[in-house]
């Protein structure tokens, strides 16, 4: 079969008028003129997917691609489309839909890779891997069957009671089953889903947005192609990067394929540059100057099945999505650096690791030619990205996936002089073949894979971490504040706030909110597998096994982290404090078989004076931080708060870091807006902080709630990638916002609290209320913004 590239639908003014004239017969919409629609977007670079332009357009197609992404791309963009269907490039909208979700924890075996812009280069390509049109009518079918189109109609025709809640039929939740019906059953899913059109469940479009999408989608969704916009400047950077990566030379190799494995999800970005200019690092099959062709693995540390690849950065040509917006600034002070710490130290590669799993998957096994000092380094100079790439990777997402984690924790690292894997020359290699990760066992049943990474490898490393810090310490000294690292001029932030939001989670710079339940210290042999288990090491399409096995093992990485700041503490407060993250019968026993008892033989070289140790030994963290970080928090820290703050303040920070039977009713992130007389309004993100008796277990979480301790976290501006609900309020009506939240106590209260301030899916304020917030966060940080997704906005 030939295969086609994304077809060319080049419409009169004539034929474009009749097939709106087709939906106009089918939704009486008085008063709308059909016009001629093109989406200008840039599509990667795969020469099957250039296209050319339509002939003029009656209206601006910037304004076309703004309603594609702000009404469209908000719920199909990411791997967890509906569908998978991602209209966040013309690829994607060319590729359609699939019955095939990429996210299934019942899967058995792996699932076929259908990355965007990787595992497929056309659109036959696609259909071989069961993806079906929709934008195009079936054969013989009339102008208005094309499904894009038909869910448009089945949208405007029924649309949802505006205001109230939600029919009962329509389910919302992110693990309900969808019917993606093929273009020969769209007729059974619309009588059986009267409410299943476009946009589903949320209020209608305006109308002009609503005939600027369906003209378009009548013409069969054509595209516009966008020449690159790379200046100069980024040319001349670009390749002096790849020669650098490139450089043939064995050491050089050996780093080049360092920094892949770390920054292969990471939109990359020069200094100085536009703020919508990232590149991605990829291996490609061809050499710098020539038209990239991916090489696609499964994993970054595959073998790419040649032994002449290059390293090449190809420009991101999709809508950027705040959920996959992991941005790490390159350029010649990055590349000096790099130098700095790779080349200019003394050490030898005399042959280049093998792409085995055995070896591979193991990044103590594969670089251990690379001192560990200058590995720890480069993860600490942007820490915040690597944690960033846990939280924003394809690994979390989902309940399962991330209630590995309390809902906020605070995190800390361990300082290179401190950590024996990076002081101590012979550590890692008595220690490397007991820090291998469950990706080693792709293959075999899940005990197979979990035995020797979880039971018995993690086990004996444990004790050989234990041997070797004993010698170092003979005087049972323990820690002291030193130990803890204070960052530096090469590095971003060196304290960390982690949160979770029940199915999705985020990281922030800093220590925010009041004092966590629980911390973590992490050093670099833990930090190095956290990101080989979560990110380089995990597979969005792998089998359940593989995602069991993933959990599990994140599990015992973060007891390493939780018992390491435990030891700072005094040695007699430590295994209470232990056995009060660890509650329940069940938990004492898995606590019993999988984790050495809490250490209480060394003690620390840390001088307390307060009976909470645990708070005295965070504020003082925070105190000697040299990273920049703000020490105060007024909003959520009674202690930071000072006479003079301003009304609002004081009625914000009335409700933070509050317990009572109303923060139950909040969603797990909510943002509000507070409207100004002047136009300045104000937004804040009110985060539901979650409490349980423990964390320990895969599942029945809800049996270890505890609803009635439960408080929330308020920060001043937005955060997170899915918000849950949004309120608006006037400035003047911002104390009765409060007092009406803190009255709730009751199902039917909190449905009235929402009828007053909540903006619900079906409001007539929704997408109004939703693009001010997409233009807040824009505003808020124009390098890292990206469009927010609205899959997870609930249904109070």
């Amino acid at each position: 079969m030939t295969e086609q590239p994304i077809p060319r639908l080049p419409f009169s003014a004539t034929q474009l008028a009749i097939y709106t004239g087709v939906i106009l017969v089918t939704v009486t919409l008085s008063g709308l003129i059909a016009k001629r629609a093109g989406w200008i977007l840039e599509p990667p670079n795969h020469e099957a997917i250039a296209v050319s332009a339509p002939a003029s357009s009656d209206f601006d197609a910037k304004t076309l691609l703004r309603t594609v992404e702000q009404r469209c791309v908000v719920c199909h963009g990411c791997y967890d489309a509906p569908c998978q269907f991602r209209m966040t490039s013309a690829e994607g909208v060319a590729r359609g839909a699939s019955k095939q979700s990429v996210y299934n924890s019942s899967r058995l075996e792996d699932a076929p890779l259908t990355r965007l812009g990787i595992d497929a280069s056309s659109v036959d390509e696609w259909r071989n891997l069961g993806f079906f049109d929709v934008t195009t009518a079936p054969e013989n079918a009339d102008l208005a069957q094309s499904i894009l189109l038909r869910m448009l109609v089945l949208g405007k025709k029924h649309a949802l009671p505006k205001n109230a809640p939600l029919p009962k039929s329509v389910d919302l939740d992110i693990l309900r089953e969808l019917s993606c019906p093929a273009p020969d059953e769209f007729d059974r899913y619309e009588a059986k889903n009267p409410f299943g059109g476009m946009p589903y469940a949320m209020a209608p479009m305006a109308d002009e947005e609503w005939a600027r999408l369906s003209a378009w989608a009548a013409a069969g969704a054509p595209t516009l192609q966008q020449s690159p916009s790379t200046t100069d400047g980024p040319i001349v950077q670009i390749a002096e990067w790849e020669r650098f990566l490139n450089d043939s030379a064995l050491k050089e190799r050996l780093v080049a394929r360092y920094l892949y494995e770390h920054l292969f999800l990471a939109h990359l970005y020069f200094s100085g540059t536009d703020a919508k200019t990232y590149f991605k690092l990829v291996r490609s099959s061809t050499p710098p100057g020539e038209p990239i062709h991916i090489i696609a693995t499964r994993r970054p540390y595959d073998d790419p099945g040649t032994d002449k690849f290059y390293y090449r950065l190809s420009p991101v040509s999709e809508t950027i999505l705040h959920k996959t917006h992991i941005t790490y600034e390159i350029g010649p002070a990055r590349l000096a650096r790099y130098r700095e710490l790779f080349l200019q130290v003394d050490w030898k590669v005399t042959a280049l690791p093998s792409y085995e799993p055995t070896v591979a998957s193991n990044p103590f096994a594969a670089f251990a030619a690379i001192p560990a000092s200058t590995r720890y380094s480069f993860l600490l100079d942007d820490v915040e990205y690597i944690i960033r790439t846990f939280i924003r990777g394809p690994v979390c997402r989902g309940q399962v996936a991330v209630n590995v984690i309390e809902d906020r924790f605070w995190v800390m690292f361990l300082t290179p002089d401190a950590d024996l894997s990076v002081s101590d020359p012979e550590y890692l290699a008595a220690a490397t073949p007991f820090l291998g990760l469950p990706a080693e066992h792709a293959e075999g049943p899940l005990l197979d894979r979990l035995v020797p990474a979880y039971l018995d490898h993690h086990r004996q490393y444990a004790e050989l971490r234990g041997k070797r810090y004993n010698a170092a310490d003979p005087q049972n000294a323990g820690p002291s504040l030193n130990a803890i690292w204070l960052g530096d001029e090469n590095a971003s932030a060196s304290l960390l706030t982690v949160f979770r939001h029940f199915d999705n989670a985020t990281v922030v710079s800093g220590f925010v909110g009041d004092i966590p339940e629980t911390a973590w210290v992490i050093d670099f042999p833990t930090l190095e597998r956290i990101y080989y288990n979560l990110v380089a090491g995990f597979d969005v399409f792998g089998s359940v096994e593989h995602q069991i096995a993933t959990r599990v093992y994140m599990d015992l990485l973060r007891i390493e982290s939780e018992d390491l700041f435990l030891s700072f503490l005094p040695a007699d407060r430590r295994r209470d404090i232990h056995a009060d993250w660890y509650r329940g019968g069940q938990v004492k026993i898995r606590t019993l078989l999988h984790q050495k008892p809490i250490d209480i033989d060394h003690a620390t070289q840390i001088k307390f004076t307060t009976d909470d140790p645990k708070a005295e030994l965070l504020t003082k963290a925070l105190r000697r931080n040299q990273s920049g970080l703000s020490r105060m928090d007024p909003i959520n820290r009674a202690g930071d708060r000072r006479l003079g703050h301003s009304p609002e303040l004081a009625a914000i920070s009335s409700i933070a870091s509050k317990q009572g039977p109303w923060v139950r009713y909040l969603p797990d992130l909510s943002l509000l807006r507070i409207k100004t007389p002047t136009g300045a309004d104000r937004v804040y993100s009110l985060i539901h902080d979650k409490a349980h008796t423990n964390i320990a277990f895969l599942f029945a979480e809800s049996l270890r709630r505890e609803p009635e301790k439960d408080t929330i976290t308020i920060i001043e501006g937005q955060i997170g990638s899915y918000p849950n609900f949004f309120f608006v309020v006037d400035h003047g009506e911002l104390t009765r916002f409060v007092d009406g939240l803190t009255a709730v106590g009751t199902q039917e209260e909190w449905r009235s609290f929402v009828d007053t301030f909540g903006v619900r899916r079906s409001s007539t304020r929704f997408w109004e209320t939703a693009d001010f917030f997409q233009e807040a966060v824009s505003n808020q940080h124009p390098r890292k913004s990206g469009l927010l997704d609205l899959n997870r906005y609930d249904d109070p």
